[in-house]
């Protein structure tokens, strides 16, 4: 048989699969190999062929892992895969916390198709084991149509098969989506010589509605007023397979009464449903039921009666399989490309927060600063600024928009820009009530901000306001206090809230450690917190150390006690160091 260059260059004919980038999964698996399918924290997913015996699974690579996983609270050797002509053995290699398999703590497990493997821990990896099966393949048809004889002639089933390798091979193609799904219910159509075509695709609750309809000879058809037998659609679905009918004068009751049947005369329908690729958790009824989730149905109807030959069902079966990895595999595609575009956005928008952020602090004569923000995500909640508001007093400030993300960003902006705008006949207070009432009149924004914002004169009078925010730490003399003790509400929190200031007055060499709750709520891999003790130990002592050292001092004692979790909030540190006038330039 001659295949064409295009067709032995595809994956289709060397294993039966239809070969995808590796955070994406096909719909049918590898044939004559067991393979991972791997499921990042990120929820990305990848595909790994179990390619040796033991096949080690741990944190890392340095040491030999066949499947590093970049989890720092993994074990670097946590598991083991043994694997024989039998099958393959699961081992706890002693990591302690467990190796799961679909939710159950196991030592040692025979591995099943589908099995979800997991290591106790929000957040991680999934691992769902993919055995070696021998699914509808496309080997598999070539050799189903070498062994029928007087069925069909042969070049009318390779006419068949050929359209079936070009639908499979869009799973390759950098085609828009609708353009992968027109072709494909075209394909559809030509295989069946059905009338009509129509993609109906679900919603999340599971509701159909016409996405594509076609007509004979590629032609589109219009979307609207369409209507494909509902009597059909749910027989299709509920028993979650094809309902073929070659002639409707010999169906059931049901189908031959049908209003949308008869008002259109149809003789045959073609209903496939579609489901997404066997994503098996522990308890999940489509797992026990052998299926993914269901993503919608390919209809087709005729006006006339036909009849499908063995190969043609085995055609349609066929189809259906990878028209539902089509469908599954492009809407990931989609996804993908939509996160590639807000990735894109979200670094436009970290670099316009860190331009407005202050770089390069101008020397005061009274006072030194210096101060970092770091986000947990490409743009944060956090953000500090300090600014002057006449020659002898200057203002700085440190806030923490609830949330993260673009959301937070923009206020974060929005409140940067209403408090530098405060000139030296602002009052501070008046702005803050203010901007409380705004945001809480603008309740759909839902964001809100916890602040300090204080102001520092050439005299070491410190006038402030808390809004909601820890206190900043005083460092004096080696000994650290907290400024404040009482607590306020957030800006945006509550209408009613009125803000009043407070005034303290440093001492020469004072050094005032402003943070957000980033550090303080940093977390440790057993989830305990850093802590505001802690902080306060680490600052002891610390009152001869120039600012930027002790902010160094600050976030490496903060990166030691985390040991490398991952971390969900931004970490901010400002540090003021008072110096009387007379002082010079001494820090």
């Amino acid at each position: 048989m001659n295949v064409s260059p295009d067709v032995e260059r595809c994956p289709l004919t060397q294993h039966g699969i239809i070969a995808v980038p590796d955070h994406f999964m096909s719909s049918v698996e590898a044939i004559g190999e067991n393979t991972l399918e791997v499921i990042s924290p990120d929820h990305t997913r990848r595909v790994v062929a179990i390619s040796g015996s033991p096949f080690l699974i741990g944190r890392g690579d340095e040491t030999g892992n066949h499947l590093p996983l970049a989890d720092p609270r993994i074990s670097r050797q946590c598991a083991a895969i043994i694997s024989n002509g039998q099958g393959c053995l699961l081992e706890d290699l002693g990591y302690r916390r467990g190796i799961f398999v679909n939710g159950k703590k196991v030592d040692h497990y025979v591995l099943a198709n589908g099995d979800v493997i997991t290591f106790g821990l929000e957040g991680s990896y999934e691992i769902v084991f993919r055995a070696r099966q021998a699914e509808k393949s496309i080997e598999g048809m070539l050799t189903l149509i070498g062994g029928i004889a007087g069925v069909e002639a042969p070049t009318t089933g390779l006419g068949k098969l050929n359209l079936l390798l070009e639908a499979t091979s869009l799973l390759h193609s950098d085609l828009p989506l609708e353009s992968v799904l027109c072709t494909m219910l075209d394909h559809a159509i030509s295989i069946t010589q059905a009338d009509r075509g129509l993609l109906l695709e679900a919603n999340p609750s599971g509701v159909l509605h016409v996405r594509l309809a076609r007509g004979k000879g590629g032609v589109e058809s219009p979307t609207e007023g369409v209507a494909p037998s509902q009597t059909a659609l749910r027989q299709a679905m509920a028993k979650q397979s094809s309902v073929i009918t070659e002639d409707l004068s010999l169906a059931d009751s049901d189908l031959q009464s049908a209003q949308s049947i008869v008002a259109q005369s149809l003789r045959a329908i073609i209903a496939i449903p579609l489901y997404s690729v066997l994503r098996a958790k522990s308890g999940d009824s489509a797992a026990a039921s052998g299926r993914g989730h269901f993503l919608g149905v390919v209809y087709l109807d005729s006006r006339r009666a036909t009849a499908f030959s063995k190969l043609d069902r085995q055609i349609l079966d066929a189809l259906a399989t990878e028209a539902a990895s089509i469908l599954d595999n492009a809407r990931l595609v989609e996804r993908e490309r939509q996160r590639q575009r807000m990735e894109q956005e979200l670094n436009i928008a970290r670099d316009i927060q860190q331009a407005l952020l202050p770089h390069g602090f101008r020397d005061y004569p009274y006072f030194a600063v210096t101060g970092i923000h770091t986000p947990c995500h490409a743009v944060g909640g956090d953000y500090f600024d300090v600014f002057p508001m006449s020659e002898d007093r200057t203002a700085f400030l440190v806030a923490d928009v609830s949330g993260k993300g673009i959301g937070a960003a923009l206020l974060t902006t929005m409140l940067q820009g209403a408090l530098s705008g405060m000139t030296i006949g602002s009052d501070p207070v008046v702005v803050f009530n203010h901007i409380n009432r705004f945001l809480c009149e603008h309740a759909e924004v839902g964001r809100y901000a916890t602040m300090f914002f204080g102001i520092l004169d050439r005299e070491g009078k410190l006038e402030f306001i808390n809004a909601g925010h820890p206190s900043p730490l005083i460092l004096r003399q080696g000994e650290v206090t907290e400024l404040y003790s009482e607590g306020s509400f957030p800006v945006g929190l509550v209408p009613e809230a009125n803000f009043t200031a407070a005034t303290v007055n440093l001492q020469p060499s004072d050094t005032l450690v402003l943070f957000s709750d980033g550090v303080t709520e940093a977390m440790d891999p057993e989830e305990k917190l850093f802590g505001v003790p802690r902080l306060q130990t680490v600052l002891s002592g610390q009152h001869e150390v120039p600012l930027e050292e002790l902010q160094k001092t600050i976030l490496e004692s903060v990166q030691a006690f985390t040991r490398g979790a991952s971390q969900t909030d931004d970490i901010t540190v400002l540090l003021i160091r008072y110096r009387a006038a007379a002082l010079g330039a001494a820090s």
